[in-house]
């Protein structure tokens, strides 16, 4: 395991994180404000790294990955600091203070290509895995109620307060198991040890699948608690995280009608068993897994921002003495409020819209896709999944984007081939097809009409005036075929015998004629 993190803060919690990234072999520097924490380091891991000063770690070019433990309010500043110096990130909870701030980190993430990661550790509990295996599996019925309970004597806090340092938690997993943002929220609280800062709170929040959940959160209560109880049509499910053994619980009841009257008839809960395994460790080895595999984190940005999103809801409720609050994204997509969706129009899980874009109604976007800054796109438009659209890109009416396509910034798609402005041509636009894995790149003009084959790659201003086929490399003005691709985009070169093996990933191909490229596998 190579030693490439450090982990910032080394105190309440992130002692904890020091002491996992440590057994995983992975921690190379340690950084506190305090040399007195830095201290209590010295005998426990004698040759990490012990930097007061963020700047040097940031500096350090053997340091990939960086954790940050530190005070919420810092959150913000010190992931930004660390992903524009190219290190990948993983924050504690919450993301940050405001939905704004959480937005930037996310988008320069993604500008960055660099790994993301909130601190929501309680979604890689084995226990809540298994909850919601079970939950998946309809094992409990159609969900009707949850009710979450986390209550201390705890480590009284000044700079938040217990809705911000205790609900992320039991907030991550409800919509964990939701898979659904709230529509509408209330939240409840007093202060008591601080006038500003509330010690307990009381959240309400309500899903468009008629589901209700509420949240108890308290840091002055005399014993520990930490409940989850989930409610379906059919059977309920309590997660215990204080018990030391049957953490998971399932209780089958039935419903008889005696003399007219229900009559429940409840039997004893049965145990779900489970192997136990620290959460954090199990976390702390996601990232680092993350890190070498590049994959998106089970509790990555985005994840974390749909947590931030409901935490500022239930903080303005709060303000306003438990007033109504509409969660400002109730989708399981991110849209920047800056953006126009026009409905109807259907939008897939996890794609991102980004600023001043606008989509027209009857469009379809699917999963996983990202629309950059002041993208345009038409009615009636098909985009597949993870489909990436950078800034300035127009997609007008009757364009489809077939899986995996790639269109680089102000790329350009027309619809009508002899438009006239006083000659309307609606509802006789000329269809364009891009097919799955193609890339176009940046400034480029397709002309409606023609179809551009998987794979294929279109350069930067290209003008493209007829079909371009599987795996061709065209550029120029009109583009005209200049070479050939492999599926991963390492140019082709073809042996007397029309064979090429790519010299990055090792696929094959052989060449069919003079516009036909196949793939023959890989070796």
């Amino acid at each position: 395991m190579d030693k490439n993190i450090a982990v910032i803060g080394g105190g309440h919690w992130g002692k904890n994180l020091v002491r996992n990234f440590a057994e995983l072999g992975a921690l190379h520097t340690i950084c506190d404000s305090s040399p007195e924490i830095l201290s209590r380091f010295e005998t426990l891991n004698p040759d990490v790294n012990r930097e007061t000063d963020f700047k040097p770690v940031l500096a350090n070019k053997e340091i990939k990955g960086i954790v940050i433990s530190a005070p919420a309010a810092l959150h913000y500043s010190m992931t930004k600091q660390a992903l524009l110096a190219n290190k990948d990130v993983f924050v504690e909870k919450p993301l940050s203070l405001t939905v704004e701030e959480g937005e930037e980190l996310v988008k320069l993430a993604e500008e960055k290509n660099k790994i993301l990661m909130v601190g929501h550790v309680l979604e890689y509990h084995p226990g809540v895995v298994k909850l919601k295996q079970l939950v998946d599996n309809g094992e409990l019925g159609k969900l009707n109620y949850i009710y979450s309970s986390r209550l201390n004597l705890g480590k009284f806090r000044t700079e938040e307060n217990i809705l911000w340092s205790f609900a992320p938690h039991d907030i991550s997993v409800i919509l964990l198991l939701l898979n659904e943002m709230p529509q509408e929220i209330s939240a409840h609280g007093g202060s008591y040890l601080h006038q500003d800062i509330a010690d307990v709170t009381v959240t309400t929040m309500s899903f468009a699948s008629g589901v209700r959940a509420h949240i108890f959160v308290n840091w002055l209560h005399p014993y520990k608690e930490q409940k989850l109880v989930v409610v379906g049509e059919q059977k309920t499910v309590v997660f215990d995280d204080v018990a030391p053994k049957n953490k998971l619980r399932l209780y089958d009841y039935q419903i008889e009608w005696i003399n007219g009257m229900p009559v429940p008839r409840q039997q004893e809960p049965t145990p779900i068993e489970f192997t136990m395994t620290e959460p954090l460790k199990l976390e702390c080895q996601h990232f680092l897994d993350c890190l070498v595999s590049r994959r998106k984190p089970r509790t990555d940005g985005s994840s974390g921002l749909k947590v931030l999103q409901v935490l500022d809801a239930c903080q303005r409720s709060l303000q306003g003495q438990g007033r109504n609050i509409p969660v400002a994204s109730s989708h399981s997509f991110f849209v920047h409020p800056t953006s126009l969706i026009e409905e109807p129009s259907t939008i897939g899980d996890g794609t991102k819209i980004w600023h001043f874009s606008h989509i027209m109604p009857h469009t379809t976007i699917g999963k996983d896709c990202t629309i950059g800054q002041n993208v345009f796109i038409g009615e009636n438009v098909n985009i597949g999944n993870n489909v990436k659209l950078e800034n300035n890109v127009s997609v007008f009416d009757g364009v489809t984007l077939e899986d995996d396509v790639f269109c680089g910034p102000a790329c350009v798609f027309t619809n009508v081939k002899n438009p006239r402005s006083y000659l309307s041509q609606r509802g006789k636009f000329t269809p364009t097809l891009v097919k799955k894995g193609a890339t176009i790149g940046a400034n480029a003009t397709i002309i409606c009409g023609n179809t551009i084959g998987s794979y294929a790659l279109i350069g930067a201003g290209a003008v493209v005036t007829k079909d371009i086929p599987d795996y061709a490399l065209a550029y120029g003005n009109p583009a005209r075929i200049s070479g050939w691709v492999c599926q991963c985009g390492t140019k082709l070169s073809f042996d007397q015998n029309k064979l090429a093996k790519c010299s990055k990933c090792g696929s094959t191909y052989e060449q069919k004629g003079r516009e036909q490229v196949i793939p023959t596998g890989k070796r």
